[in-house]
């Protein structure tokens, strides 16, 4: 990779209205955030999925059925991320990301009015399949466009910390995804949860639709694509252009293997595995696991922000690397020391801990998701720096979506058919409980190798210039 290309020197355009790059980045994070909470529903219910929308009679194949299901909406990401990408670059960036969100929200909401498998049989997963699809091409579209959208408004010497706030939306979004399941099931209790209120917190998508889609009418295409359509110089084939030139698909594939499979599998880890982890095999009750990984989510949030804006002083490549390089080295470590404080013996239900224990879990996961805000904090910016305003909405959500929806997304299936695997059993015994790990070590150790020997620093890239050398 030419290092020298990067950096290639220009004027910089006077900073921006501050006033101006706030309503930026509120609109652009509030629509996104709202797309990975409505994503992310299914994610955090999809242990309690299984016994509504599957055959009764064999609770392994229904939770490995909807952990499949949980993926498939990231396996069609990529293919979202082309077909929105090349919109968006031949379009805009405002009327792509208006698309795809009326699209995540309007598939969701149906989620909510879904006839079970006791009311329709093999009809009801078929229905859940197709709109988890569904979600999963508005997503592929969404995150390169609210990403490309703030980039192409701020500085080139803040760039990392403003597009930080765009990485803070999916945790969010999870989280808030959390507090709203959580609440509704404390308040419809358990036997009306699992007879009809599951589907409240999909129905409530419609009105966080309705305020995003309000705020993203107002705003103003990028200036960015605005200077490229005056002066004829838009895309006239963003895939061609994007994956057809060497040069161009040299840093797609650099930007897989070097950066977002790595970051992919670090979040998933963090944020959905070490879930499941807690109330299978753990067997803690879901109220006290879904309060730990909380509690940790509230405070490892802000480190987004604070590694993005660090990225700015001493590159992207030094923080995600030191990322990595952690998540690799102690990733197995930190799930034996929460299953030692969490349950040890794996056997009752766990329904509180002692504060020290529960300390120790916290403190743990919140470790976990430093390593998710030191990768994926200064990603966007990274990301975006790669690739010339033409093709750069196509041209970095395909490694994106692929890196987290093939590489993440599947995680939890794998590493749940891993633990459970009578093969797997037989060989690790007790400690088949931490096999599901193995992959997401492998792949961010991968990651490293390449993202450090072949990688160079981005940050000093004027991202109005093309990209030159080969």
């Amino acid at each position: 990779m030419n290092g020298a290309a990067l950096s290639t020197p220009t004027a910089r355009a006077a900073d921006p209205d501050t006033g101006l790059v706030r309503r930026i980045i509120f609109a652009s994070s509030l629509g996104t955030l709202v797309e990975w909470y409505d994503f992310y529903l299914y994610g955090s219910l999809a242990v309690f999925f299984g016994d509504l929308f599957f055959p009764p009679g064999n609770e392994r194949a229904a939770l490995l059925a909807s952990l499949a299901i949980f993926g498939a909406g990231f396996g069609v990401r990529p293919l979202g991320a082309l077909v929105f990408g090349a919109l968006g670059d031949l379009v805009g960036r405002k009327y792509t990301f208006l698309l795809t969100i009326v699209t995540m929200g309007l598939s969701t909401a149906l989620i909510g009015f879904l006839p079970t498998y006791a009311s329709i049989g093999l009809w009801a997963p078929i229905l859940l399949v197709s709109l988890r699809l569904l979600q999963g091409l508005a997503l592929g579209g969404e995150y390169g466009g609210a990403a490309t959208y703030v980039a192409e408004h701020v500085p080139d010497s803040s760039r990392g910390y403003y597009t930080s706030y765009i990485q803070t939306t999916a945790t969010i979004g999870f989280f808030l995804s959390l507090a709203v399941i959580g609440g509704t099931r404390l308040g419809f209790g358990a036997d009306a949860f699992r007879a009809w209120g599951w589907r409240v917190p999909f129905v409530v998508s419609v009105a966080l639709l309705g305020v995003s889609l309000y705020v993203r009418l107002r705003m103003q295409e990028s200036p960015l694509f605005v200077r490229l359509k005056a002066d004829g110089r838009v895309a006239k084939n963003p895939l061609r252009e994007s994956f057809g030139n060497r040069t161009n698909l040299k840093y797609v594939l650099l930007a897989l293997f070097g950066a977002t499979a790595g970051q992919g599998v670090v979040w998933y880890t963090a944020q959905f595995y070490v879930l499941t982890f807690l109330q299978t095999p753990l067997n803690l009750d879901w109220q006290l696991a879904y309060t730990l990984v909380a509690i940790a989510l509230a405070i490892a949030t802000p480190l987004f922000v604070f590694f993005g804006s660090l990225s700015d002083r001493i590159g992207r490549k030094k923080v995600m690397m030191t990322g990595f390089a952690l998540a690799g080295l102690t990733t197995i470590p930190l799930f034996y020391a929460i299953q030692q404080l969490a349950n040890p013996t794996m056997a009752a239900q766990v329904t509180s801990l002692p504060l020290g224990a529960a300390t120790g879990v916290v403190a743990c996961v919140t470790l976990l998701m430093t390593y998710v805000t030191m990768t994926y904090g200064p990603i966007a910016a990274f990301l975006v720096e790669l690739f010339p305003t033409s093709i750069r909405y196509t041209s970095m959500s395909l490694p994106y979506h692929v890196g987290n929806g093939w590489f993440g997304g599947f995680l939890p299936l794998i590493a749940t058919a891993a633990t459970t695997s009578a093969t797997m059993q037989e060989i690790f015994g007790a400690w088949v409980v931490f096999t599901g790990l193995i992959y997401p070590v492998a792949i961010c150790i991968v990651t490293l190798v390449v993202g450090s020997l072949f990688i160079d620093e981005t940050k000093d890239h004027k991202i109005d210039t093309p990209i030159h050398g080969g």
